[in-house]
This record gives structure tokens, C-alpha cells and sequence, in this order.
């Protein structure tokens, strides 16, 4: 979704230009209406949206526009997300959504920082920026509604399964404080916490053990909702005829693209968004080359790590993978020539490349139907295998 444009206003109504600085309590809120005129500064409460139309009317009278002048805004994205961006397109304001480190700062090592001089630095980029200096920052590609709720599941995923991982390392943590090691955490933990015995011939302390019981309880929990999500996602690719799970199936049918590499660049890249050239999908992904050169210095600073940073950890594992289960397409053996016979930095580096060059040749694959040069294509269905067995399988579904 785009901000939706007012048309051009007469120069009789003038345009109102706002800026917001949100943060959790209160908004501070900064109007103009040109360069020279001094900014307008005022405070409400944080999701008020009755006294920012009376703030903005205000505003208007204060600068003597007529009570139908265009409005023009701009807050930087965080926590509040694009329920505010999705309000002001609804009341006809011409918003932008800025990325936070986008902004230019004063290069002073101390600098004066308040949600004042914040809004009073925002707005008067704003000004610049309908002023026609678009490279002033960069403005974020907002999703609909739709699109951003599709992204709940698979996001969901990952913070579970980075929590499980929490609660393995604690119970072993706490077992290799006693002497004893665990390489597997499963249900046979409470067998194996009986039976065990310290150094001395002694069981775990009482204390000790029923901590890592509650912590067990704790891991069965994230288990099992992992595992509701992951039969959730399977059943839609198997059932769901929306062009987003179409697109899923299409990578899918790759070998070296899994259900989770699938099904996250479906719904965080290509299923919303829309590139103009290669340059602008490799850089959403933050894996373009940062340059450093001043007089005689020049040097790589290595890649920006801008955008998506779910995407370019995926990536990175997806080239892996993709030298693995693609051996004969023309990228593994690109890589093979290059940095194949190299030391274990050299291929990392040459890996990030892949990955690279590997978002590019599927984002031509779902948009263009141009298959990967000397990459296999199989049927899509050998990926899922069957449901786990949780609260979310069906009767009806095979269980792994």
C-alpha cells in the first residue's frame, strides 16, 4: 500500500505540514507551513486521535489556511507500526512512513537530543522532501492490512523456536552445574533426573530438580504450540488457493528451498512488494556492498545489513543449502570457481554473494517464470511429508 497523493493545492489553501514524534505516553507534534515559518509545537497524549484533529485544526487557523488545505505528514517507523500511516490515508493526509536510520544526525560526538528538537528536525525534512530531495531518507514500503497479518504466523514461529532453544540451554546449563551432561531434551527427562547421581553417588538436590521440571513444563508448552503452527502452515499450502501460497508451492518445488525459506520470502518479500531491477531486491535484503573510499583510503566496508534482517539470515542459510541440493546449476558452480577452493573466510564471503545472487534468481523465477539456470524443478507435495502430531492435526492427515 502507497500514500495515497492529495492533488497539488492552490496556492491559496497552502499545505499544512505535520510531523510526529510518538513515543508511549504522549506525542509531541510539530506544524509548519514552509521553511521560513517557525514550527508549531505541541504535546498530546500518546493515541489520541480527537486531539490531533483538534491540534491539526488548530494548526490551520493558527497559519491562516483555509479549513480544507491539504495536510502532509511524516513519523519515523517503531513500535506503533502502520496503524497510525493507515488512519491519516484514511482522513486524506499524505503520510510517510521514514526509516529510523535514515534520518541524518549532527556528527558531533555529544549532541543535543530531546522529542523536541526530534519533531523540529522531522518536519523540516519533510519540507525537503515534497520540496523535491527525495534522497533525504528513505520511506517504507507499507504493507495492507492483509498482507501484514500474513506475516504474524511464520514470525510467531521463529520467536517460539528461539525460546525452546532458551529453555534446552537452561536445563543443560543447570545439569552441567551438578557434573552431568544432557544431549537431548525430551520426555524422558523426568526418568532420567531420578536415575541420575552426582559425583559422590548422590541424586539431585530436591531444589534442583524441581526446577528443571518447571522448566520442562515450560518447553512442552513452546513444543507443543510449535508444532499447532507448523501443522497450521503445512495444511495451507496444501489447501489454500491464494496467490500467496501459490507462490510458496512454486519455490517449493526447488530443491534446496524448504517450507520455512518458501513460505518466509513469500510473505515478508514477494508476495507485497514490487522491484523495479535486481539492485533494489538486493538491497531491500541489506546484501549490496558498502564502499569506503576519502582521498588515498579506499577499502569495502563489507555488505550494509539494511532492511530485513529475517530475510538475510534466511538467505545465508538457503545458499548453503542450495550448493547442496543444486550442485549443477550455474550459481553452485559460479561459487565452486571462485571461492570453492579457498580458505573457510574466503567461502563465507563468497557465500554472501550467493545468497545474493540467489534472491535475485527467484524473485525472476515467481515474477518472470525464468526457472534458475541449471536448477532442478521437482513437485512441490515431497516437501510437506505429514502432520505432526500436536493439537492442530487433522484426523484425516498423515502424521510424520
Amino acid at each position: 500500500m502507497t500514500a495515497a497523493r492529495n492533488s497539488n493545492p492552490t496556492p491559496a489553501q497552502g499545505v499544512l505540514h505535520v510531523a510526529f514524534e510518538l513515543s508511549w505516553n504522549e506525542w509531541k507534534l510539530a506544524f509548519t507551513t514552509g521553511p521560513a515559518q517557525k514550527p508549531r509545537l505541541k504535546t498530546i497524549r500518546a493515541r489520541d486521535l480527537e486531539a490531533l484533529a483538534t491540534e491539526s485544526a488548530k494548526a490551520k487557523k493558527r497559519f491562516g489556511l483555509a479549513a480544507e488545505a491539504a495536510v502532509r505528514s511524516c513519523y519515523e517507523a517503531g513500535r506503533d507500526g502502520f496503524w497510525l500511516h493507515r488512519y491519516l490515508v484514511a482522513q486524506g493526509i499524505d503520510n510517510v512512513v521514514v526509516d529510523s536510520a535514515s534520518i541524518e544526525v549532527n556528527r558531533r560526538q555529544r549532541r543535543a537530543k530531546s522529542d523536541r528538537l526530534d519533531a523540529v528536525k522531522l518536519v523540516s525534512m519533510l519540507l525537503r522532501y515534497h520540496g523535491g530531495e527525495r534522497q533525504v531518507w528513505s520511506v517504507v514500503r507499507v504493507p495492507d492490512a492483509a498482507d501484514e497479518d500474513r506475516r504474524q504466523l511464520h514470525r510467531e514461529l521463529a520467536e517460539l523456536k528461539d525460546e525452546r532453544t532458551q529453555h534446552i540451554n537452561r536445563i543443560k546449563g543447570l545439569l552441567v552445574t551438578h557434573g552431568l551432561a544432557l544431549t537431548e531434551v525430551d520426555e524422558t527427562l523426568p526418568a532420567r533426573l531420578a536415575a541420575a547421581r552426582l559425583w559422590d553417588g548422590s541424586v539431585l538436590p530436591a531444589d534442583c530438580q524441581a526446577r528443571l521440571l518447571r522448566e520442562l513444563e515450560r518447553w512442552r508448552l513452546t513444543q507443543r504450540q510449535i508444532m499447532d503452527l507448523e501443522n497450521e502452515r503445512k495444511r495451507r499450502v496444501r489447501r489454500d488457493d491464494t496467490p500467496h501460497v501459490e507462490r510458496v508451492r512454486l519455490l517449493l518445488g526447488l530443491p534446496g528451498v524448504g517450507l520455512n525459506g518458501a513460505w518466509l520470502l513469500v510473505h515478508e518479500v514477494f508476495g507485497w512488494r514490487t522491484f523495479r531491477n535486481r539492485k533494489q531486491v538486493g538491497s531491500m535484503a541489506g546484501l549490496t556492498p558498502t564502499p569506503f573510499a576519502s582521498g588515498e583510503r579506499s577499502r569495502e566496508q563489507g555488505i550494509s545489513k539494511a532492511g530485513n534482517r529475517r530475510l538475510r539470515r534466511l538467505l545465508v542459510e538457503l545458499a548453503w543449502c542450495w550448493l547442496r541440493w543444486q550442485p549443477y546449476s550455474a550459481l553452485s558452480q559460479w561459487y565452486r570457481r571462485r571461492f570453492g577452493s579457498g580458505a573457510a573466510r574466503l567461502r563465507k564471503i563468497g557465500i554472501v554473494g550467493v545468497a545474493r545472487k540467489l534472491l535475485i534468481a527467484l524473485w525472476k523465477y515467481l515474477e518472470e517464470g525464468e526457472v534458475p539456470q541449471g536448477a532442478e524443478v521437482g513437485p512441490w507435495q515431497r516437501k510437506l511429508g505429514g502432520c505432526k502430531r500436536g493439537r492442530g492435526a487433522d484426523q484425516g492427515e498423515a502424521v510424520a
